[in-house]
This record gives structure tokens, C-alpha cells and sequence, in this order.
């Protein structure tokens, strides 16, 4: 089968500039990866052309000759300098070089990002719990626990003093090693240096090469007011610190907000029930209730209020994290049926269900028109 025009593969055309090239390799060598689209030989056969395609055109030489004589230049060592033999001059090392400058630290990374991201010290977390009031006016706590810190011996270098690093004897300091298998070339981290490229050949005597020694950490954190139960806080470099150089890890807040015997959250807003007698809600009446800022607020009842009925206070819930305004406090009346009742009680209540007519109770009323129709059919 007769090999497409490279221009073709790549979507581009003959006038397209290196970075043209290179973005539109880019795009084709991301979708159809190997390692995104395990199994489906298609997608591993488009991503062979475009690397092909791409090994020829990025090269000034290679292009030059493609342009000139096309597919034929690269046939039987054709091309004179810079020929390109076909797909199997493409080698790991053209390979790699191409996935780290799209990619960074693919399958290894460069030095600097290797030391960084394999000596990372660990992420730690810690568990705080708290009242909903401090959930709403937001707190300063210390905390304190077990983490590392670098060694004061070795400053962190993990060589006793005098000494340094050397560089790794089994990856030659690449902190990566290479295995061929098949059309690919494998980039694996260094299994001796982990990917640093170093070894320490004459180790600290306190923190036994590592730089790090166990320490406890004692830190002032502020939980911001709005916190919800289960929000996370990063604290940046808080975390473990990292191994010869390394950047240390993360700590981590995880926040527990204690359930309040009156109020109920649905995130910023507030709920909670308010009981009142039958006769205040039949008669209506003026209530005062608690707020979460420990004040005291009125609501006017209406005469003839329902059992449920729900009351809105606004700008009186929890406040959102890192604004100014807040959310609402919603009162439900529970309506309240008296127990226990003494004669004067029972004889007024007597006398009440006696004179009361029909349009005092019009749900009752409207239920038994229904009932009446339902019974009739």
C-alpha cells in the first residue's frame, strides 16, 4: 500500500513552519497515544504515521529532501545527508526527545523537574473538628503533629559533611534508563537513584542519607468562616519535607462540622423548627428566635397560620467562603396540640367546636367534598 503524503498526515501544508509542524504532530501524537487507546491497532497505526511523517518534516534536511524527491528519498539509504531510511531511522532517542519537549516529564522528565518531583516530600492530612458557630465566625487554631523536617546535620543533602552527591553509576546520571521493545523505546525511572541521577556514597550519620529527620511540627492554621463539613484546606509545603533538595509535600485540613441541637445547614442556609400553641397560630402572634450570631430576631405571625408553614429571614444563614454576603434562615411553625388538658380547657374547647361553621376550616371543608364525590362515584 502506498505511503500518504506526509503534509497529509499531519494536516498541514508544504508552507507550514516548524512550530505549525511540530503543534499539528502534537495534537495526532496525544489523540491516538498507545497508552490512551491500548488494543485498538488502528489508532497505533495512525500514531506510527504521524510520528513517521513528523521525524521527516521537523528535520530541515529531511524536509528538504521529501520536498524534492518525496517518499523516494528515503528508499534504499536514498537522500544523501541527512536520509532518513525510512520509519526505522527513527530511533528511541528521536523519540523521547520529541514526548519530553511536548510533554516535560514524560516517562522521566528533565533533571530539574525529576529531582523535584521524585524527592517530593509526602502529603499529610489532618483532621479537625468544630462547632457550626465556629463554621460561621471562622477560627485560628494550632495544631500540632508528626511529620519530617530536614536534617540540621546535612542541611537536607542526605551526604555526610564534606561530602556531596555523586552521580548515579547505574543511569549515568539520567535518572532514566531505556529498554527497546519492539517499535518502541521504553523510558523507565532509574531503579538505583529513583530518578534524581545522584547517589549518596558517604551518608549523613543522623538521618542515615535521607536528609530528613522525624520532628513534631506545631503550626497556627485559620479556618475561614463558610466552612462546610468535609471542606478540604491546602496548605502549600506544609506537608513532609522532601528528600535531598526535593520540594516538600502538602498538609492537607480536613474539616468536621459538628451537627448543632437547633439549627439544620443545606449549605449556606439555615433551617429549624419553632413550635407555637393552636391558639397563637389560630390568633396569630410576634415570636423571638435565635440566630447563629447568638442574637435574637422577630417574626410576626399571621392569624390562621398553617402547621408548616416556613418564615424566611434573609442574609441571617452561614456566610459563603471568601465573600461578604450570606444565606438564609428559614423557620418552620410547628404547630403545637395541647395534652394534658384540665376541664376549663376541655368545657372551652367544647363550647369552640360547637360554634366554629364550616368556613373556619376550609381544608377540612374541601376534603370532605372530595370524599363525598369519591363515595357518590
Amino acid at each position: 500500500m502506498a505511503k500518504r503524503d506526509y503534509y497529509d498526515v499531519l494536516g498541514i501544508n508544504k508552507n507550514a513552519s516548524p512550530s505549525d509542524i511540530k503543534s499539528a504532530y502534537r495534537k495526532l501524537a496525544v489523540k491516538y497515544h498507545p497508552d490512551k487507546n491500548q488494543g485498538d491497532k488502528s489508532a497505533e497505526d495512525k500514531f506510527k504515521e504521524a510520528s513517521e511523517a513528523y521525524g521527516v518534516l521537523s528535520d530541515k534536511n529531511k524536509k528538504e529532501n521529501y520536498d524534492n524527491f518525496g517518499h523516494a528519498a528515503f528508499e534504499n539509504g536514498g537522500g544523501g545527508q541527512g536520509g532518513f531510511g525510512g520509519f526505522g531511522g527513527f530511533n528511541g532517542s528521536d523519540f523521547s526527545d520529541i514526548f519530553e519537549d511536548f510533554f516535560g516529564d514524560f516517562g522521566g522528565g528533565r533533571r530539574n523537574s525529576r529531582r523535584s518531583s521524585n524527592n517530593r516530600g509526602s502529603d499529610l492530612r489532618y483532621d479537625i473538628s468544630i462547632t457550626l458557630e465556629e463554621a460561621y465566625l471562622g477560627k485560628k487554631q494550632n495544631i500540632q503533629f508528626s511529620s519530617t523536617d530536614k536534617c540540621n546535620t546535612c542541611k537536607g543533602d542526605g551526604s555526610k559533611p564534606g561530602y556531596s552527591a555523586e552521580r548515579c553509576s547505574y543511569c549515568g546520571g539520567n535518572g532514566k534508563v531505556r529498554s527497546n521493545q519492539g517499535f518502541f523505546t521504553v523510558q523507565q525511572t532509574c531503579p538505583q537513584c529513583s530518578g534524581s541521577g545522584e547517589e549518596i556514597t558517604n551518608p549523613c550519620g543522623d538521618c542515615n542519607g535521607s536528609g530528613n529527620k522525624q520532628t513534631k511540627k506545631k503550626i497556627s492554621v485559620t479556618i475561614p468562616k463558610g466552612v462546610d463539613d468535609g471542606t478540604r484546606i491546602r496548605l502549600a509545603g506544609k506537608g513532609e519535607a522532601g528528600t535531598r533538595g526535593g520540594n516538600s509535600g502538602d498538609l492537607y485540613l480536613f474539616i468536621n462540622v459538628k451537627s448543632h441541637d437547633l439549627f439544620k445547614r443545606s449549605d449556606v442556609n439555615l433551617f429549624f423548627e419553632f413550635p407555637i400553641s393552636i391558639a397563637d397560630a389560630a390568633l396569630g402572634t410576634t415570636i423571638e428566635i435565635p440566630t447563629i450570631d447568638g442574637k435574637k430576631a422577630k417574626i410576626k405571625i399571621p392569624d390562621g397560620t398553617q402547621d408548616g408553614k416556613q418564615f424566611r429571614l434573609k442574609g441571617k444563614g452561614m456566610p459563603f467562603m471568601r465573600r461578604g454576603d450570606y444565606g438564609d434562615l428559614y423557620v418552620q411553625v410547628k404547630t403545637e396540640v395541647p395534652v394534658y388538658l384540665n376541664k376549663e380547657q376541655k368545657d372551652l374547647l367544647e363550647r369552640f367546636r360547637k360554634i366554629e361553621n364550616e368556613k373556619s376550616n376550609p381544608s377540612i371543608r374541601k376534603f370532605f367534598e372530595k370524599a363525598k364525590s369519591f363515595w357518590k362515584n
